[in-house]
């Protein structure tokens, strides 16, 4: 009998990640087929979300509690789930009830068919205009910059065979972006169509900030291709600055009265200017990871364990 390992990273949900795990629990009765258990991860929540993940612990023994010393983010809290879940398949959903639990069995059956791994595929979502901007800004850039299949959908709901994750679990860089990760090991992805629901209570924890940081992440974790751009526009600029002033030179020649115009010189030094900083910006983003990886910063830090034993202990914590 095959085994799933459930793993939701959790913030601010101390009411509705009770009715989450409910969820699971029921549907998974019904999919008798499976065996399955539930790793929480407590990305530091600032309300009772502890509380309630170690009330849940007591009530359901196949549920595993992981608490964070101090927020490290969605990614970070998936890598942790996903180092201790020992599940033949492994699904990774929300905490706030967004994400259908009771459809889980469309994402197993899909795996079970022989596919590696297999993303939720929300028809109408209901996530706030802010989040869905979000979403198609992220959608551009996993095509452009990890070569995502443009007729694949990515979401937060998904499920991955076992070796896929332990691929995934080989990286221990300090910043993880977990779609990435699926991307780099298989192809053999697929999606599912689901309800996508509405928000039981809250905000979404994504700000512009967090989202910004995810995608920087995502294309100088997995992706040359900035750099490779940087260049290309680089070569375009001197390209332009080289035509500007041989068309400079020959209007002297051909007008020798026309004024050299010091409004056209401070655009192209602005421009120019403007172009090497953001090269160098960008150099430097890349050289500032590099570093903080060779220093071996800590994906996450784990403060306690509920529920589990000892195993499955790694470098990262």
């Amino acid at each position: 009998m095959k085994k799933v390992s459930f793993v939701i990273p959790c913030y601010r949900s101390e009411h509705t990640l009770p009715h989450v795990v409910k969820e699971i629990v029921e549907t998974m009765e019904k999919v008798s087929q499976y065996n399955y258990d539930i790793f929480l991860v407590n990305d530091c929540s600032p309300d009772g979300t502890l509380v309630t993940i170690r009330r849940l612990c007591e009530e359901y023994k196949f549920v595993k509690g992981i608490s964070f010393s101090k927020n490290f983010g969605q990614h970070s809290a998936l890598m942790a789930g996903l180092r201790h879940a020992d599940g033949d398949y492994v699904v990774c959903l929300d905490d706030d009830g967004q994400t259908p639990a009771d459809e889980v069995d469309k994402l197993l059956t899909k795996l079970d068919e022989g596919y590696d791994a297999v993303y939720a595929k929300y028809e109408h979502k209901q996530h706030s205009p802010f989040r869905n901007i979000g979403s198609k800004v992220n959608e551009l850039m996993t095509r452009v910059m990890l070569d995502k299949p443009a007729s694949l959908y990515l979401s937060s709901y998904f499920a991955v065979r076992r070796f896929v994750v332990e691929d995934m679990i080989r990286y221990e860089n300090s910043y993880p972006y977990v779609i990435g990760l699926v991307l780099r090991t298989t192809k053999n992805i697929t999606n599912v169509v689901v309800c996508h629901r509405e928000r039981e209570e809250g905000n979404s924890g994504y700000t512009l900030k967090k989202l910004l940081g995810l995608w920087f992440n995502g294309f100088t974790a997995f992706s040359v291709k900035p750099l490779r751009i940087a260049t290309a526009l680089g070569v375009f600029s001197a390209t332009i600055g080289f035509i500007y002033g041989i068309f400079t030179i020959i209007k002297k020649f051909v007008n020798p009265d026309v004024p050299m115009g010091f409004s056209s010189t401070m655009s192209a030094l602005v421009f120019f200017g403007g172009m090497i900083m953001m090269m160098l910006g960008l150099i430097g983003e890349y050289i500032g990871r590099i570093y903080i990886s060779l220093n071996n910063s800590p994906q996450y830090v784990i403060r306690e364990r509920i529920n589990m034993d000892a195993e499955r202990l790694d470098g990262n914590e």
